[in-house]
């Protein structure tokens, strides 16, 4: 039975983690299931993405039992060898998110810790419940972060709040999580918002949107001089093109 689910409908797919009776903690098949949904994707003409999970959680973290297929293997082979362009195999479980072409947005309740919130980290937008639990949780078993999470995580969050998190492992409420910088907005549902936004987002020029992301990303890294060239070249690939005239003609309808 798999521990991922897609279904893509108008242009959205919704990705669901499938293994409630464990609040969707990650086993290590499942990291790979989550791997291979976000590489389905990837060549798709989807316009957006819903990540969620099914029961009372998004996701509680790694299966520390399925951690022991590990023990007495070769962690720098497990780990430090590259097996995803600059990634390994557990950091693109987040990072495979972050590269689709189109936003991705995760919907946020229950409790969210260690690997599930770097998976989190993989969306471009955050919606969570006020009263779901996060935690950077990894401290607690006497690990770091190492899902990809301090890609996104130094961007997102003041850096003495990040250690703070990180050395002691606690958990914070949604609110506190948002002032915080680690969710976008909070929703009492978060499903459901998730999907409306999916569905703005959707309802606007393909090839804009992702051309909004790459611009973004390359904003988050790359020089001024960098930035201004990319924007400079994304516009002009757009200007005039089918997508763009339909969505001066809806400006256009809407205004009238």
């Amino acid at each position: 039975m798999s521990n991922v689910t897609t279904e893509i409908t108008d242009g959205i797919a919704q990705v669901t983690l499938t293994r409630p009776d464990k609040m969707n903690a990650i086993s290590m098949e499942m990291l790979d299931e989550v791997i291979a949904a976000a590489h389905a994707l990837r060549d798709t003409d989807i316009r957006c993405v819903v990540l969620a999970g099914e029961g009372r959680a998004f996701c509680a973290g790694i299966d520390i039992m399925s951690l022991s297929s590990l023990l007495g293997q070769d962690m720098n082979e497990v780990l430090v060898a590259r097996t995803h362009g600059d990634a390994n195999r557990f950091q693109e479980f987040s990072l495979a998110w972050r590269a689709l072409p189109v936003p991705v947005i995760a919907a946020l309740h229950g409790v969210c810790f260690g690997a599930g919130l770097q998976l989190a980290l993989g969306a471009d937008i955050r919606v969570c419940a006020p009263d779901a639990k996060l935690s950077i949780m990894e401290m607690k078993w006497g690990l770091v972060p190492d899902m990809g999470g301090m890609v996104e995580l130094p961007r997102l969050m003041r850096g003495d709040v990040l250690r703070r998190m990180t050395y002691t492992a606690e958990i914070v409420s949604g609110e506190a999580a948002l002032g915080h910088g680690l969710v976008t907005e909070l929703a009492e549902d978060p499903q459901a918002r998730a999907l409306e936004l999916a569905r703005e987002i959707a309802g606007q020029s393909p090839s804009a949107i992702r051309a909004a992301k790459r611009l973004i990303a390359k904003a988050e890294t790359a020089s001024s001089a960098e930035v201004l060239m990319a924007e400079s070249q994304e516009q002009a690939a757009l200007i005039g093109t089918p997508d763009q005239m339909a969505a001066i003609q809806r400006g256009m309808h809407r205004k009238a």
